[in-house]
């Protein structure tokens, strides 16, 4: 397991991280998407930890509340040493009646904040992401709340989550010029069946040395290896949960690739589709969560993949995104001086 660093902070996370949105649920979407119990999230919890993982992600409303108490308590009956772990949790989502049950205002956050400390039982947060765009609160409002956190303590580090490019410049922009807590990460969506991300955010997130986590790395298990373009029905979240959405054929080109490559080094498709993350330069960790220890386990294993040039040239000529405006104008007025940049030659 490596450990890398989150943005332009000094905290190191795993490149693995342990999501944990399959604890708790009962009805409904969290129902669907998992329904561990304690002991049950127990075992993914040491199984992570003793394969090198020291990055554990949540969210308040997983399972509406219940996977940061499972989370918490996990931590306590395994004896884990808090001070080793980076826990993350977000907020956002609604988690109460009337208008100010949801968001990213100031009230809406201090107060989420106290209870999802509460229900981890810890005493702060080691990473706080605003868990998507609030359009009816300003965003220095949402930035000055989290460095209050921040400097009372019960915060450390701070990010976002599902936020558009120019989102997250403006708000790194705001936090810059007034001396708040940093934007360090952001936790998106990326795979090999959905790579929307490379057309304005990827770039950004290098321009601004921010850190990339994220989610969903099987797309919702369409890359686990279990379903092909036949139509045939496989178990899995994606056979009652259809999220999240992609361009099937595009992913099922990739999947018939993944299959040739896994065949070849004797292992899942699934961990050679988190391996191809791992070996993209922008991301910083990629969260993996699972129902089952097996799950897990195989997962974890992607840190031992490694692709080759070939193999990587192969994933993306057939994933990648048909070009669009401002960006092959944007390649065309540039080349001259992208090579000048990278190789020193004139053309």
């Amino acid at each position: 397991m490596r450990y890398n660093r989150l943005g332009q902070s000094g905290l190191y996370v795993s490149e693995l991280c342990l999501g944990t949105m399959t604890f708790g649920g009962t009805d409904g979407m969290w129902g669907q998407i998992g329904q561990l119990r304690q002991a049950e999230a127990e075992s993914l919890l040491r199984t992570a930890v003793d394969a090198g993982v020291n990055f554990i992600d949540t969210a308040n409303i997983y399972a509406d509340g219940a996977s940061e108490e499972i989370l918490g308590q996990a931590i306590r009956n395994l004896g884990l040493n808090r001070q080793e772990l980076v826990i993350a949790t977000k907020v956002h989502g609604r988690m109460g009646a009337g208008p100010n049950g949801a968001g990213a205002s100031r009230g809406h956050i201090l107060d989420q904040a106290k209870a999802s400390l509460k229900r981890m039982q810890i005493d702060h947060i080691d990473l706080y992401q605003i868990h998507g765009f609030d359009p009816a609160t300003p965003i220095v409002e949402t930035l000055e709340a989290l460095d209050t956190l921040v400097r009372d303590g019960h915060v450390r580090y701070v990010g976002l989550s599902n936020w558009a490019a120019w989102q997250i410049v403006k708000a790194a922009g705001i936090a810059e010029a007034r001396r708040l807590a940093p934007i360090v990460s952001l936790q998106a969506y990326y795979t090999l069946a959905g790579r929307d991300l490379e057309r304005e955010i990827v770039p950004m997130l290098r321009a601004e040395g921010i850190g990339l986590m994220v989610w969903s790395p099987l797309a919702g298990g369409l890359l686990s290896g279990k379903f092909d373009r036949s139509g045939a029905t496989a178990e899995g979240r994606r056979a009652s949960f259809d999220f999240p959405p992609v361009d099937r054929d595009r992913a099922f080109d990739a999947i018939d690739a993944l299959r040739g490559m896994a065949a070849e080094k004797g292992c899942t498709v699934a961990r050679v589709a988190i391996a191809w993350l791992l070996h993209q330069k922008v991301v910083t960790t990629v969260i993996v969560g699972a129902r089952r220890v097996d799950q897990l386990t195989d997962n974890l294993g992607a840190v031992g993949v490694t692709l080759s040039e070939a193999e990587l040239a192969a994933l993306d000529a057939v994933t990648r995104l048909p070009a669009e405006y401002p960006g092959w104008m944007l390649t065309r007025q540039t080349e001259a001086r992208t090579t000048l940049l990278q190789t020193g030659a004139a053309t």
